[in-house]
């Protein structure tokens, strides 16, 4: 069986797709295209940009998107996959690959995910983390030598989009072994937590108010399905940690993106509720200092380690 598996976000790096660009008309006419659909210069970008510049997720996606696409068609005849996959967008490129979207619609497709997603940093300030380029034995040493657990959590993304389009209800339809996949909270995080992520995902100003509370959530509000989705996510991640039975003799490490421990909500505020004597320790790692104090009432986070102070 010959299969293709296309990479998403943290995969670029100057000089992508340069290779075959110089060796493939094929490619180079995917280019040109790009060019004109997007409407800048992103081959100039790709050959030629600084590693921040192509860090801008509105260049990142549709470059990665860019050159998966032109790796596969240059192919030509050998480009016959019996089976695609993709991690994030590469899922995208994935349709490209395999005829269910054409080339044109999926960078308009990127292009408008990687631009939503940039005003979201850009509202936002934000960072990411991935590691890169190691070997899987070299991880997993590193892993092994912290005095505790490590737990790099997640949640199987058709159930959480589950909690979305259908609710909590058809969740615990599920079967066991795939119910055991999955959770949610008892009730919604309320206060500081999710009024964030109101503004957050409604880009709109801090209304002021200091906290919402789920009982005054109008049952037809658009993000109210967002929300279910992402507080899923917060108590399936929980339980992954409290399924490792931490204790005062096993600590564990939670690598997870900052928005989710924020305020004491989502995950931190599952834990507590799991297991009331845990003690939590919250670190956020920012780019710059917020605007609001972070250590008001909630707080963001215990400890803030900033990237660059301006």
């Amino acid at each position: 069986m010959k299969a293709y598996v296309f990479p998403g976000q943290g995969a670029q790096f100057t000089g992508m797709g340069k290779d075959v660009y110089e060796a493939s008309a094929t490619a180079r006419e995917l280019f040109e295209r790009a060019n004109e659909i997007l409407g800048f210069d992103i081959t100039k970008i790709m050959f030629e940009g600084t590693a921040e510049e192509l860090k801008e997720t509105k260049v990142t996606q549709p470059a990665i998107f860019l050159h998966s696409v032109a790796l596969f068609k240059a192919l030509g005849a050998e480009a016959v996959p019996q089976m695609v996959a993709g991690h994030s967008l590469g899922e995208i490129s994935a349709l490209v690959a395999n005829g269910v979207l054409s080339f044109e619609d999926g960078l308009r497709l990127v292009s408008q995910r990687a631009q939503a997603m940039q005003k979201a940093c850009d509202h936002e300030p934000s960072t990411m983390a991935a590691i890169l380029g190691l070997e899987d034995e070299l991880v997993e040493s590193v892993c092994a030598d912290v005095d505790g657990v490590v737990v790099a959590a997640n949640a199987p993304r058709r159930y959480v989009k589950l909690a979305r389009t259908s609710g909590f209800d058809r969740i615990d339809s599920l079967p066991e072994e795939r119910r055991s996949l999955v959770d949610y909270p008892a009730e919604l995080s309320g206060g500081r937590y999710r009024e964030r992520f109101w503004e957050f995902a409604a880009h709109h100003e801090d209304s002021g108010e200091e906290e919402i509370d789920v009982t005054t959530i109008d049952p037809d509000d658009p993000l109210l399905p967002m929300y279910r989705s992402q507080q899923t996510w917060d108590a399936t991640m929980a339980q992954s940690i409290i399924n490792t039975k931490p204790s005062t003799e096993r600590k564990v490490l939670l690598l997870v993106e900052q928005f989710h421990v924020e305020y004491d909500g989502g995950i931190v505020q599952e834990l507590r509720k799991r297991m009331p004597r845990a003690s939590v320790l919250v670190i956020s790692i920012q780019r710059e200092f917020p605007e609001e104090d972070w250590q008001g009432t909630p707080p963001i986070a215990d400890i803030m380690v900033v990237e660059s102070l301006k």
